[in-house]
């Protein structure tokens, strides 16, 4: 995977760029001090203002945190699932309607554009961009689950007994797991992300906006969006982001602290989880401080390679003569089950609906400002309907065949061998061991345990200072350019945030803040729909 050394700008006004949007722009030019600083004072104040504040309450009040984080939680996915549901129905059914559109002919940064990047490399930074952590750590775990308790509550793979069920049951219950498993990996996920990703890209390199969430916006706000309805936007997905790397971030501490128990018997305690962050932060920094060329590229390209080795090696040491089957018949289950697992009425899945979907839907519409952002910038040049179908389909692929080779891995060994031990992960709800207890029955176990626990650190280390880039786009204005010490401050809050939701509540109050910023984020991004269909009508022809 190949990278230029800084992306793609927003660009000037040129024949091609509808000089209509620019009117009023100049109302959104940063503040430069003495300390070199290039922000826009407004959202930079309300993010930061609203990150010390969160940071200082869960410190000082933890308990009443964790008390605050615990209820939010189940509140809003049992009360508000039908948004989250809703709204990335939306993204969907919007996504397949410019695929077949003829707007889907236009040009992301106008007609002359040309893609920056050859198909390998586009694909290998949008597989890149979405998922990361949360691969590792659900890989293993979520279609073992989804099998033991499938979703519409059909029969698992064990019976009332603990033993193994009958073939036919074994064999459905397998299937829906699959399928209830990529629901939340698949297409709603990604169309999501390119939503968002096509609203900044059409904003910013054919309108010649800023590349910044509002300027999306200016269909529906006018002027105003270079006022206080442009800077609350901002703010939200400033906050939605930092919620969603938080909550990564957190599950990367938790499992690399499990995994440093299971192969150096190093207690796994809340200190632990916390000076792992630290570190990690401190890490992050480092590269954010040496750019994208010398830190953010090199990590990217380390942590593919290594995740490739791991996956290869668990593909041939794993459920090998499976895991073909496992994929295949996954991938026609989904389709057969998505009208279904996309209803929200009448459901009384619970568990699954409440504990698992609507959860991943505001983690995902959380993270999708940081993946838009990202996938805008490097899709310079591709065609909507190219873009759309690349972005939905490949990743897709990718994530599935992932679960397919850890999770499939997983369930055979519960279904051909006895072996219980990732079960057990489930039974004991210590969802960070499930990759290493799976690793136990293949070759080398200790040895690609601490492989498993490097590419963690690694995926944790790009989010960060990934992630520290974007929200520091967001409040210099749409800038790429902001000077390092801005970068710096959003790393060093980033870990910030992590440790004290997990002191204050641990992975449950993470989970929360997720949600609690992805709900009204949902709405926003919905809003997003309408003002992609507009600006694409103004398109030359």
């Amino acid at each position: 995977m190949t990278m230029s050394s800084e992306p793609q700008t927003p660009a000037a006004p040129s024949a091609e760029i509808d000089t209509d949007y620019l009117i009023g722009q100049d109302n959104i030019q940063p503040s430069i001090g003495p300390l070199k600083v290039d922000i826009h004072n407004p959202v930079f104040a309300l993010t930061a203002g609203s990150v010390i504040a969160l940071v200082l309450f869960c410190l000082i009040f933890d308990k009443i945190a964790a008390d605050i984080f615990g209820a939010l939680r189940p509140w809003l996915t049992t009360q508000f699932d039908w948004v989250f549901a809703i709204s990335m129905n939306i993204f969907v059914i919007f996504c397949l309607y410019l695929i077949v559109s003829p707007l889907g002919r236009i040009k992301i940064g106008g007609k002359s554009a040309t893609p920056e990047y050859s198909y390998p490399a586009w694909f290998s930074m949008l597989f890149a961009a979405g998922m990361g952590i949360g691969l590792v750590f659900y890989g293993v775990l979520e279609p073992l689950n989804h099998s033991l308790t499938p979703s519409f509550n059909q029969p698992g793979i064990l019976d009332a007994n603990g033993n193994v069920a009958d073939a036919a049951t074994v064999d459905a219950a397998i299937k829906l797991g699959m399928a209830s498993t990529i629901f939340h990996w698949g297409l709603h996920p990604w169309a999501c992300y390119s939503v968002v990703a096509l609203a900044l890209g059409i904003f910013a390199y054919n309108k010649g906006l800023p590349l910044t969430i509002r300027s999306a916006f200016y269909p529906i706000l006018g002027e105003r969006v270079w006022g206080w309805p442009g800077h609350l936007l901002d703010s939200l997905a400033a906050l939605a982001t930092l919620a969603g790397l938080a909550t990564s971030l957190g599950y990367g501490s938790s499992q690399a602290a499990a995994g440093l128990h299971y192969v150096f018997g190093i207690e796994a305690t809340i200190e632990l989880q916390v000076s792992i962050i630290i570190v990690v932060t401190g890490l992050a920094i480092t590269s954010v401080v040496r750019g994208l060329d010398g830190g953010v590229k090199i990590l990217s390209e380390a942590n593919m390679l290594l995740a490739l080795a791991l996956f290869l090696f668990v593909l041939i040491f794993g459920a090998t003569s499976g895991i073909l089957g496992i994929f295949v018949e996954g991938l026609v289950a989904y389709g057969v089950n998505l009208p279904a697992l996309s209803n929200w009425v009448g459901r009384d899945d619970g568990y699954y609906f409440h504990g698992w979907t609507t959860f991943y839907w505001a983690w995902w519409i959380a993270w999708s400002p940081f993946v838009g952002m990202f996938i805008a910038r490097v899709s310079l040049g591709r065609s909507v309907r190219e873009f759309i179908i690349c972005v939905l389909l490949i990743p897709t692929l990718a994530c599935v065949m992932w679960m397919a080779v850890f999770g499939g891995t997983a369930i055979s060994q519960l279904v051909n061998d006895g072996y219980t031990g990732v079960q057990q992960t489930i039974a004991n709800w210590t969802p960070e061991l499930s990759l290493f207890h799976m690793l136990e029955l293949l070759p080398l176990p200790m040895f690609t345990s601490v492989v498993g626990i490097v590419l963690v650190l690694v995926f944790f280390v790009t989010s960060s200072d990934s992630g520290s880039l974007v929200v520091d786009t967001i409040c210099a204005g749409g800038k790429v350019d902001a000077p390092m010490p801005q970068r710096v401050f959003w790393a060093s809050f980033e870990g910030l945030i992590a440790i004290a939701l997990l002191l204050g509540g641990g992975l449950g109050s993470l989970q929360a803040l997720a949600i609690a910023t992805g709900f009204p984020f949902a709405i926003v991004t919905v809003s997003m729909c309408y003002c992609i269909w507009h600006g694409l009508r103004t398109e030359p022809a």
